[in-house]
């Protein structure tokens, strides 16, 4: 019963955190107020203050984690809308996505092997850029750590988004196609979601992107690990 109870509050605080986020972001419509960053600050914030556990919150996580399966089958049906534009584009598509995952494992792990990181470390944040199960599956593959890589996944996804509108408007990047594919093999299921917002065009070609962008990195990532580190 306790567990219930503490799993309800989870939830329905989360969902306030959103829509404060929402708000903001209608209110103030920047990079910077994205809904997702502004909730994730909001709970990050309360769980610091009223010194709540990570366990604890994740009681009632674990159910918005299971919500997470639906979402993204739910993104089938303006792929279904679509299917005769995307079928026609699916050869930009698909090499944009390919040429979008191997630039986003190559500048992630050397940037970090500049930078001076630890190996677990480096294979932690290898596949930052694909969806969060699939980033776990191959960081522990590689070695490194699943939560770790959970956090990087996180990052590059909250990043792309408060990031991706500045760089279509200084990469004049007009064309949905560029937009979706590359918000979706950089930002995976944040940047898709985002890119809804824009078109459910630009949105089905994100989710594509995605993926593929996984599916991909599932593949290579092992490789490019062996040749740069």
């Amino acid at each position: 019963m306790v567990n219930f109870t503490v799993g309800l509050a989870v939830i329905i605080g989360t969902i306030i955190c959103y829509l404060v986020g929402l708000a903001v972001h209608q209110r103030w419509n920047y990079t910077f107020t994205a809904p997702v960053l502004v909730a994730t600050i909001a709970i990050v914030s309360t769980l610091l203050i009223f010194n709540i556990s990570y366990e604890t919150y994740m009681i009632g996580g674990e159910w918005i984690n299971e919500l997470l399966g639906p979402a993204v089958v739910a993104l089938a049906y303006p792929l279904y809308q679509h299917r005769a534009t995307l079928k026609r584009l699916m050869l930009p598509v698909l090499t944009g996505t390919v040429v979008g995952a191997v630039v986003g494992i190559s500048s992630g792990v050397l940037l970090a092997k500049w930078v001076g990181f630890e190996e677990f470390l480096i294979y932690s944040l290898t596949p930052k850029s694909v969806t969060t199960p699939v980033a776990m599956e191959v960081s522990a593959t590689l070695g490194g750590e699943a939560p770790l890589a959970a956090v990087f996944v996180m990052i590059a996804g909250i990043g792309g988004v408060m990031l991706s509108s500045l760089i279509f408007k200084y990469g004049r990047l007009d064309h949905y196609i560029g937009r979706g594919v590359g918000i979706g093999s950089g930002s995976h299921a944040i940047g898709t979601a985002t890119a809804m917002e824009q078109s459910e065009l630009e949105g089905s070609v994100s989710t594509i992107a995605m993926v593929v962008s996984a599916v991909v990195v599932s593949v290579i990532a092992p490789w490019m690990v062996m040749i740069f580190v």
